[in-house]
């Protein structure tokens, strides 16, 4: 058998597996390309995809109920192997009549007087400058979904820090977002535990990778070595490789930032 008729042999084998592939992904993340991609190439081989709370991500992949996970960073890695992927835009989502409304942008030092509507320990940037009479409201909140947070913002009563899907995900008409500068964009990344197997892992790592059918397919066979490992040669792609992929569907940079100012100097707050 020639190795080409191998390697047609292991996908083929693959495909024949009706045990569903469940990959999960948090609020924000949008994986559609990559599974109509997966569904292109495998249309045999069943894969799952559904939405999970950034709570229970890890809780998910961890207990077996997901085999991978698009989540965001940084997260606990013991068990794990985790591939960086991309990064989005912090915003602030404020109310309509909110003097955020008049620029590009803001910086978080100028949020400082804002109620934060999350857990102050999320945005560590707008903890470091925030009043203390803002810091001690804010800490004072009840925990909330996005959602309701969004909610109470929308009443002018406070402001949330998001990435800038989220702010999408979440948007309503009495509420808008703004690129926020200081804090640290948000990273995307895939899990997927370390002891997990399934030759299924190396073929979505090779689609959300951007390899070509045949390459993916050269990466699926059943040889044992190291080079052949699909978790060896992800950890060792996360060793040599800390930058981004931007190859996500819905990415977070440029959208919101037609008239941002340029040099990374931030817009007065008021209105003239």
């Amino acid at each position: 058998m020639t190795d080409d008729a191998a390697v047609d042999d292991q996908t083929d084998g693959l495909a024949r597996d009706d045990t569903a592939f469940r990959v999960e992904f948090v609020p924000g993340v949008t994986p559609d390309k990559w599974l109509r991609v997966w569904a292109q190439r495998l249309p045999d081989s069943p894969l799952e995809a559904l939405p999970v709370e950034d709570a229970d991500a890890l809780v998910h992949l961890r207990d077996g109920s997901a085999s991978m996970v698009l989540l965001r960073l940084p997260v606990e890695r013991e068990g794990l192997h985790v591939i960086p992927l991309y990064e989005e835009v912090p915003v602030v989502v404020v109310a309509k009549e909110h003097v955020v409304s008049a620029v590009d942008e803001v910086a978080v030092e100028d949020l400082a007087d804002d109620v934060l509507m999350q857990d102050p320990g999320s945005v560590p940037e707008w903890r470091a400058v925030a009043t203390p009479e803002a810091l001690e409201r804010s800490i004072a909140m009840p925990p909330m979904t996005t959602k309701q947070a969004v909610s109470v913002v929308a009443t002018g009563s406070g402001i949330v820090v998001v990435p800038m899907s989220v702010a999408r995900l979440h948007h309503r008409k009495d509420v808008l977002h703004r690129p926020v500068t200081g804090v640290a964009p948000s990273r995307i990344g895939l899990a997927w535990r370390v002891d997990d197997g399934d030759p299924r892992i190396e073929e979505f790592i090779g689609i959300v990778r951007g390899r070509t059918e045949r390459s993916t397919r050269g990466g699926g066979g059943s040889d044992a070595s190291p080079k052949a490992d699909p978790a060896a040669r992800a950890s060792r792609r996360e060793t040599s490789s800390g930058r981004a992929q931007h190859s996500t569907p819905r990415r977070g940079l440029a959208a919101g930032r037609k008239g941002a100012t340029r040099g990374g100097a931030s817009r007065r707050k008021g209105r003239r």
